[in-house]
């Protein structure tokens, strides 16, 4: 049995910066057999729901609006690593593209939906930490 730790919005859980939520049934039925464990970095690091959408852009993370929200962005990648340790997660699966969850390819700080390779601040610090990650796009990888 696996532990694995889980983008919130991927279990249904309305956090996404609009509001809604991206469930997956593929995903909700690895908990017949694993542990899913839910986070929202966004949420954690402090950020309301709904809120204005926010991309990478340099070195920080900045909202549509101009609103520099990098801090509230590392707080929340700090707060799953830590649940992720207290866990002994065996990997992770995030929300691909998300400015936390996006793995390998995030927005380009645009606001334009144009993609850039790049990983999102939570998805760097699994990373940093030796926990694998997986997106959504890349259940039929999962080391189960």
């Amino acid at each position: 049995m696996a532990v694995i730790l889980v983008s919130s919005c991927l279990l249904g859980c309305a956090c996404r910066y609009k509001g809604d939520d991206c469930k997956n049934e593929k995903i909700l039925k690895l908990a017949k057999e694993h542990v899913l464990l839910g986070v929202c970095p966004e949420q954690m690091g402090g950020l309301e729901t709904p809120r204005d959408p926010s991309e990478i852009v340099g070195d920080k993370v900045l909202s549509c609006a101009g609103r520099d929200v990098t801090a509230q962005y590392q707080k929340g990648a700090e707060a799953a690593l830590y649940l992720a340790k207290l866990n002994h997660v065996d990997f992770a699966i995030l929300k691909a593209k998300s400015p936390s969850c996006g793995k390998e390819l995030i927005y380009d700080g645009t606001f334009t939906g144009n993609k850039v390779p790049g990983n999102g601040v939570t998805v760097s610090l699994l990373l940093e930490n030796g926990i694998p990650v997986y997106t959504e796009d890349e259940l039929d990888q999962l080391p189960l």
